[in-house]
């Protein structure tokens, strides 16, 4: 599943390397990889496996879910989908509640004590999705665990999800992304070591001479 995720990602530029010309990110950090999951939902056909597969990882790995909860935005569709899918409730969680109306954080149903997968797009240093774990036990929910479509195994995202107590299963990760990114020639194979430097320690910027 993860080679043909990290094929699909790639394909549809969902998942774009530039290690020869990094990108910013907002914090100031040099990466050379940009990912835009969104790019999923305009694709009909890797949509329809990127859906399944989350169901299914769902399905084998939470068994007892009784309801879905996507994050605010990005999550938020593919929770939909699955839930379809799976004849699931489906809800999310908000970046922050409404300053008006009912002043909600989560958004759609959400009994106390009910067993619920969290559905990310993408985790990088964790503090997003940990943050609507956090929301989701504050408002009496169980969180089962968290599906995740692409997680880059970043140190800070790893060592937060422990101390959390929640377990996340990717549908692909950053090793197999930038292994197939070497075989189908989106990079070149002496790439592959620069990414992975980077994966280790983001911050440390000495990958990009090497």
């Amino acid at each position: 599943m993860k080679e043909q995720i990290a094929r699909d990602l790639l394909s549809i530029k969902a998942v774009f390397f530039r290690p020869q010309e990094p990108f910013t990110w907002a914090s100031g950090i040099k990466s050379p990889v940009y990912c835009d999951n969104r790019l999923i939902l305009t694709a009909p056909e890797v949509r329809d496996r990127v859906e399944q597969d989350i169901a299914d990882t769902v399905r084998r790995e939470f068994p007892n879910a009784e309801v879905l909860m996507g994050t605010s935005t990005a999550g938020i569709a593919h929770a939909a989908i699955a839930g379809h899918i799976l004849g699931l409730p489906m809800g999310y969680v908000r970046g922050s509640a409404k300053d008006h109306g009912r002043n909600n954080r989560i958004e759609g149903k959400l009994e106390p004590g009910q067993k619920v997968v969290v559905i990310e797009d993408l985790i990088s240093t964790g503090g997003s999705v940990i943050d609507v774990v956090d929301a989701i036990r504050e408002a009496g929910g169980e969180v089962l665990g968290i599906v995740s479509i692409f997680t880059y195994g970043m140190k800070k995202g790893l060592e937060r999800l422990e101390a959390a107590h929640v377990r996340n299963v990717s549908l692909c990760d950053f090793d197999t992304m930038a292994q197939q990114a070497a075989d189908c020639g989106y990079i070149a194979a002496s790439d592959v070591q620069k990414l992975l430097a980077f994966r280790d320690n983001p911050s440390d910027e000495s990958w990009i001479s090497q």
